[in-house]
């Protein structure tokens, strides 16, 4: 089984209290996780922050696993509302891939201010003609209210799913390194 590694990986250090990574854009449906010097259990999760526990998926030490995390959801942004919450706004004609509940990462070509990660969607509003309104917007709890340079729709933005990773040891301490991946062939 071949694998392609899909953006940054993240190094995470292991002991017996539960440990989580920054927050990862989601961008395949496929993590591969080496455990170094320990075994480990670990959690995934797109909808919050996970805790992992000693009864989550086991690794055994110097060992790899790759794991599901589902497929990636993203979408393009052509309008952004400042606020205690943040507005995004999808083309017209597009809908959300995002349901209440879910994290969110934010990028912004030249406006990296804008930028946010691990974000939840508090709300999903896609009903047609709200307000002489036709696109999907959704709001995001992430506070851009500090923000006063409007957003350059000329400028790519992107609106994606994320996830963390959490892992816990038996009692020693290591490290796992996790990284997405593209997977090929068989195993």
């Amino acid at each position: 089984m071949a694998h392609k590694p899909v953006g940054a990986g993240q190094t995470l250090s292991v002991s017996g209290s539960a440990t989580t990574t920054a927050a990862f854009v989601h961008q395949t449906d496929t993590i591969r996780i080496v455990s170094v010097g320990t075994s480990c259990h670990v959690a995934v999760s797109a909808g919050s922050t996970p805790t992992a526990e000693k009864i989550d998926y086991f690794i055994r030490s110097d060992s790899e696993s790759t794991l599901s995390v589902g497929s990636p959801g993203s979408q393009r942004v052509v309008g952004i509302t400042t606020g205690t919450n943040t507005i995004i706004d999808f083309p017209e004609g597009t809908g959300s891939p995002f349901n209440v509940g879910d994290f969110v990462s934010l990028t912004v070509t030249n406006q990296d201010y804008y930028n946010f990660a691990h974000k939840r969607v508090n709300s999903v509003n896609n009903s047609a003609n709200y307000n002489g309104y036709f696109n999907t917007r959704i709001t995001v709890g992430n506070d851009s209210s500090g923000i006063v340079t409007a957003y350059n729709s000329n400028n790519y933005a992107e609106l994606r799913s994320a996830f963390k990773v959490s892992g816990v040891t038996p009692g020693s301490t290591g490290t796992i390194y996790v990284q997405q991946v593209q997977v090929s062939g068989v195993a």
